[in-house]
């Protein structure tokens, strides 16, 4: 089955991500800062990345430059996750070149529906 690295801060939110992604059989790493997320994905090479756009340290726009610059993992999709939910800051996001993005508070089955669609479009 996949790996998918979640980036979250949240404890919460991060107990509910990781609760549905193992249910339906996926291997789920951890990091709750931007730099943990960064070196967990050059570590572990995961097949999908969900990234928090505000975390404590750097934020996932920044996280996702880190990521990008590595040829290893620079194709993995990333999925930004965020409580933004204003259109210029959704176009800002997905301009920094996230492969797509997911608003909070999360709906469990559109947001399985998303990371099942992508996993999908990749085989």
């Amino acid at each position: 089955m996949s790996t998918i690295l979640v980036v979250e801060d949240n404890e919460n939110n991060m107990m509910l991500v990781r609760g549905v992604l193992q249910m339906k059989g996926y291997t789920v790493l951890e990091a709750t800062t931007g730099t943990d997320g960064a070196r967990l994905a050059l570590e572990c090479d995961p097949d999908l990345i969900l990234m928090d756009i505000h975390l404590p340290d750097i934020s996932g726009i920044e996280t996702l430059t880190q990521i990008r610059a590595a040829p290893s993992v620079r194709k993995v999709p990333v999925i930004a996750v965020s409580a933004s939910v204003m259109p210029e800051d959704q176009q800002q996001i997905i301009a920094s070149g996230f492969d797509a993005y997911i608003t909070k508070p999360l709906n469990m089955r559109s947001f399985l529906e998303s990371v099942e669609k992508l996993f999908m479009t990749l085989s």
